[in-house]
């Protein structure tokens, strides 16, 4: 059995689920529910694995901003984002890539 697994990323995007349960909003052109799926949508490289970034739901991070999800960059753990539904998600992917 293997004790290690490699993965291309260079980096993950940690999303708020609960965050993104509470907001009830939509993100990007396509009205997605989910932040991470609106994001997972427009970051180049590939799934799962095999991409060269990561996007992961993750628990609740217990900021719970009102209307907007809580998102942390792995490249920059001291400086997490507060995005909200008017957010230009195409922006945002171009950021965090």
């Amino acid at each position: 059995m293997k004790s290690e697994i490699r993965a291309n990323w260079s980096h993950a995007i940690l999303v708020c689920k609960k965050c993104q349960k509470r907001a009830k909003a939509s993100f990007g052109p396509e009205g997605d529910p989910s932040l991470a799926k609106a994001l997972k949508r427009r970051l180049p490289g590939g799934k799962g694995r095999k991409a060269r970034l990561g996007v992961i739901e993750v628990p609740c991070v217990d900021i719970c901003p009102k209307k907007g999800v809580v998102l942390i960059d792995t490249r920059h753990p001291d400086s997490w984002r507060i995005v909200r539904e008017d957010a230009d998600i195409d922006r945002l992917a171009e950021e965090l890539t």
